[in-house]
């Protein structure tokens, strides 16, 4: 019986190679890829991803293998996001935008793009607005939360966890809107922004940073030593790739997430945690650089009102 080589099994998995899979798949109706992976921006870091549109599927999903991820979407949702009304309240508008076509045999994916990439300025205009309505409501809902009396250490933890989310989740992409540029959410993000948005909205990007508390190579040290022990074993590695080929705030900003993402629930019993783990969650999250509770959704109102004026 023949073994199949480390080569074979490498060229079998190749970004290549799931790519003619994907399109040879009947039930695929549309592919496209997204991320850096294949483009002059490619670095060490960059994962391979592929968009399919596929009959069959009751929902969204993602599948990661051998360093592939495929992001698979319902043939429904090619069909129905053409409508612009429908996308913006469903779609993954920034991979959908960004994404370069492979196979489009009914023509709906090109649609999508064109569609994205052709707003009216008033139609940017509704699309901020709405992601401006939902920062606040985000933001009223964090002070309630994790401020007033009675709040302590982990409620000031969990208030900078979420006034991070509300700023990169909604304020940026409503930043990029004046611009008409979609946002890439690469592990490389602060050097995203700054290249895209620094130079023209130097007060939205000065308040996006601060929640972060960047420190270059050496806290992005600091932030990858603490990793060890608390189950981040993918993301340190990825992190690593990052700090290797110097993207060192972008180790931080990735890491500063992952762990809020994967480790809430130690946030939220913070005073029942063991003074080690305390000290590795503390250095992650940046919490002796970082503003805290309502220092930190202050500067996320500052940021809203910034990327509102397009300051």
């Amino acid at each position: 019986m023949k073994t199949e080589s480390n080569e074979q099994r490498s060229e079998r998995h190749s970004p290549e190679r799931v790519a003619e899979r994907l399109v040879a798949d009947r039930k695929v109706r549309a592919v496209a890829q997204a991320g850096s992976h294949g483009t002059e921006f490619q670095w060490a870091g960059s994962v391979p991803t592929f968009v399919t549109f596929e009959r069959g599927l009751l929902s969204a999903h993602s599948d990661a293998r051998a360093g592939v991820t495929v992001e698979r979407f319902p043939f429904e949702n090619l069909e129905a996001w053409r409508d612009w009304d429908v996308a913006r309240a469903e779609a993954p508008l920034a991979l959908l935008a960004t994404s370069r076509v492979l196979y489009d045999p009914t023509g709906h994916y090109g649609r999508i793009q064109r569609t994205l990439w052709n707003l009216s300025a008033s139609q940017r205009a509704a699309h901020r607005a709405e992601l401006l309505l939902n920062a606040q409501d985000a933001l009223i809902a964090a002070r309630a939360a994790h401020t007033g009396a009675g709040h302590g250490v982990q409620e000031q933890l969990l208030a900078l966890a979420d006034a991070r989310e509300i700023a990169l989740t909604l304020l940026y992409p409503a930043l990029l809107t004046w611009l008409h540029l979609w946002p890439e959410f690469e592990i490389r993000l602060p050097h995203a922004w700054r290249a895209s948005a620094g130079l023209r909205f130097p007060k939205a990007v000065y308040h996006l940073e601060s929640l972060y508390a960047f420190g270059g190579e050496p806290e992005a040290r600091r932030v990858l030593l603490a990793t060890r022990g608390l189950g981040l074993v993918e993301q340190e590695r990825r992190a690593r790739a990052a700090f290797q080929a110097g993207y060192y705030d972008g180790a931080v900003r990735y890491l500063r997430d992952e762990t809020a993402r994967t480790h809430r629930e130690d946030l939220q019993r913070w005073l029942n945690l063991t003074p080690a783990r305390r000290e590795k969650l503390g250095t992650l999250m940046g919490v002796t650089r970082s503003p805290l509770g309502p220092a930190a959704l202050n500067i996320v109102q500052e940021l809203l009102d910034a990327v509102r004026e397009g300051e």
